[in-house]
């Protein structure tokens, strides 16, 4: 019989966190590489080559890999005959307080992304707080934890559908994959719940995202069971579809398909997708009653020696200039070094933005979008000697709703962020002469080395979802929806659609 103490638990998930925020399991960097090294497609091989720069970074910085540092789940498998030295906590209670002091650690801060009260006011806790625990019964005397940190960028994706029994699982995938755009930041892992009920479903897709990526390892040894068919199959369909990374068109959209399954009703088939993003943050640990978990620590010549450097064809652009007639000139899938002055909001300054203009009260004092480019974005609070944290894109699909008022009221010039436009919002984009730039999710704390100066300047009270004032030097954007309307997220996934036809036929 083991005796698991509480404060062993508590630092083992605080550790385990922290561990997360900046080192990628080496499955995923291992796979990542591999995917670099083969793709072909230009755009797509400097998006992987910025997010394994990125990932380098945050090992050796120790911060955080994304600046959505994510909803934390854990699942916790207690062997039946585990004691306590304490009874006055919950299991939920232990892992909500390791949240807590893992993300108020003052050597990496990591942002709080949790509110309360979702279908309401929807205030934030401040302290990531609680985690979403799943406490499984298992033989034994010892503790094992399976912790995750999950983007909502690539949670916001989930899919779920009540199958016919005789439906085909694969084509569902297949079908569905184009419809999740690119908010869930590809390359990465797709996790697959097939059976129980509904929820039993969306649990174990989310259980099999904690396993490790081996789908080449599978594909070399053949597959023996129906799951490991399907996920070969899944495997080779999804990378078909030639969306690529960051949804800009290429070889590789997905680095694997886990796949979990559990008897069903004779009348279902519930079948849950949920993907992993780039940023990709799990680990296991083990407690037996000897002390708090230990974790590995990785070498830094786990990752792949990778540089980047200004093609050819980048252009350089001064934000503080930059004219229509220049902004007209810039072609869909172009790269840009962006320097200069910009501002940032997001969901809920976009919101506050739309009640003051219609209110007829106007934008704050100090808020002018004239000229301007918006970068959507809520940065990690800065540590040490930083001016901002990592400060990634957030998915633009969320802003959609309200870019007509911001390029028709507030002389708006053009937007930064990730992923793919809706229909009204590229053709918002054309009418206006606008125009719409991709950074890299799963870049953060690259992206936020180009930051040389950020300052607050409205709705402070918005927390990471304030409007800042950034002043960057050379950070690198593709030029997604130029200002004719043409859309790198629908011409690059169909070139590439029909190249890797073509290379197979």
């Amino acid at each position: 019989m083991s005796v698991i103490k509480q404060a062993d638990f508590i630092d083992s998930i605080a550790d385990a966190l922290q561990y997360i925020s900046y080192y990628h399991p080496k499955d995923f960097i291992d796979a990542m590489a591999e995917a670099y090294e083969r793709e072909q497609s230009p755009a797509a091989k400097d998006a992987i080559a910025q997010i394994l720069i990125n990932s380098r970074m945050s090992a050796e910085g120790h911060r955080p890999l994304c600046q959505d540092t994510g909803i934390v789940t854990c699942f916790v498998y207690v062997g039946m005959g585990v004691q306590w030295d304490k009874t006055d906590m919950t299991i939920q209670q232990m892992v909500d307080e390791g949240t807590r002091r893992a993300y108020t650690n003052s050597d990496n801060t990591l942002r709080a992304s949790i509110v309360a009260d979702p279908a309401g006011s929807r205030k934030n806790t401040r302290d990531n707080s609680p985690a979403v625990v799943h406490i499984v019964s298992v033989p034994g005397d010892q503790v094992d934890v399976a912790i995750a940190a999950k983007g909502g960028g690539s949670e916001n994706k989930s899919k779920m559908v009540m199958l016919n029994p005789s439906d085909d699982i694969a084509a569902w995938v297949e079908k569905t994959l184009p419809t999740m755009g690119a908010g869930w930041c590809p390359p990465g892992m797709l996790g697959i719940g097939i059976g129980g009920t509904a929820e039993k479903a969306a649990v174990m897709a989310k259980e099999a995202l904690m396993e490790s990526v081996d789908i080449h390892e599978l594909k070399a040894r053949g597959a023996e069971t129906t799951e490991e068919k399907l996920r070969l199959d899944i495997f080779e369909r999804a990378n078909n579809l030639g969306i690529g990374a960051q949804g800009l068109g290429g070889l590789t959209t997905v680095l694997d398909v886990k796949i979990k399954t559990a008897p069903t009703h004779a009348a279902s088939k519930p079948v849950v997708m949920i993907p992993n993003c780039a940023a990709t943050r799990h680990v296991h640990f083990h407690l037996d009653g000897s002390g708090p978990a230990e974790l590995p620590i990785p070498s830094l010549a786990d990752w792949p020696e990778i540089t980047r450097d200004a093609g050819e064809n980048t252009r350089r652009v001064n934000l503080d200039t930059v004219t229509q007639e220049e902004i007209e000139s810039w072609n869909s899938g172009d790269t840009i070094l962006l320097s200069g002055k910009m501002l940032t909001g997001r969901d809920a300054a976009h919101k506050r933005i739309q009640s003051l203009l219609e209110s007829g009260e106007g934008l704050p004092e100090g808020v002018d979008f004239t000229g301007k480019f918006i970068y959507y974005v809520g940065p990690v609070d800065p540590v040490g000697n930083e001016v901002v944290g990592p400060a990634g894109p957030t998915t633009s699909t969320r802003m959609d709703k309200f870019t007509e008022m911001m390029l028709a009221k507030t002389g708006l010039m053009g937007m930064i962020g990730k992923a793919e436009r809706g229909p009204a919002t590229v053709e918002s984009i054309k009418n206006h002469k606008a125009v719409y730039l991709m950074a890299v999710g799963g870049a953060a704390y690259l992206v936020s080395k180009a930051i040389k100066k950020a300052r607050v300047i409205a709705f402070e009270d918005l927390g990471m979802e304030a409007i800042y004032e950034f002043e960057v030097q050379d950070m690198p954007v593709t030029v997604a929806v130029d200002s004719n309307g043409v859309n790198a997220h629908d011409t690059g996934p169909a070139l590439w659609k029909v190249k890797i036809q073509e290379a197979k036929a």
